[in-house]
């Protein structure tokens, strides 16, 4: 099980502004996915969360980077690519990953990574967060963006 040996995160989020920016393929697995992000948020107290979607993975970047940019305290970025019979889901894959990472960098805002790179629909399913999944990475996301948001804050002081 990749979720073993989490770390448990819990921050006060009061006053963050965030957004989840997720994408819209693979309706199951998404609604799962922002679920989880929610839910971790509620559970922190950020009342402030506005939820921007994108047409898919490929487009999570340019999108969380636009929100960094826009004021959002933390960016919670959401979506799914399954493996096909082409390239595409390595291209699609490897743009998506370091365009979030140099979003986040360029930006100095967390960005949470909450992109399932998956096999099967199946392996997606699990990670999702469901009522049978094994593991909720849209959770896991917001809560790695919002622990980065409170020690980036105590690092700056």
């Amino acid at each position: 099980m990749s979720g073993h040996g989490a770390p448990s995160l819990s921050t006060d989020a009061s006053g963050a502004k965030v957004a989840i920016v997720a994408s819209s393929w693979h309706t199951a697995v998404m609604d799962g996915l922002v679920a989880g992000a929610q839910l971790a948020l509620a559970d922190a107290h950020a009342s402030d969360v506005t939820l921007i979607r994108t047409a898919g993975s490929f487009e999570l970047p340019l999108v969380a980077k636009a929100a960094a940019e826009a004021e959002y305290d933390v960016v919670i970025a959401l979506g799914v690519i399954i493996r096909g019979g082409t390239p595409h889901f390595e291209y699609v894959s490897s743009a998506a990953t370091d365009g979030l990472s140099r979003a986040s960098l360029d930006t100095g805002v967390p960005i949470g990574f909450g992109l399932l790179t998956c096999d099967t629909e199946e392996q997606a399913l699990d990670r999702a967060g469901l009522a049978d999944s094994r593991e909720d990475k849209g959770r896991e996301a917001a809560e790695a963006a919002l622990a980065s948001w409170a020690t980036l804050g105590w690092l700056r002081g």
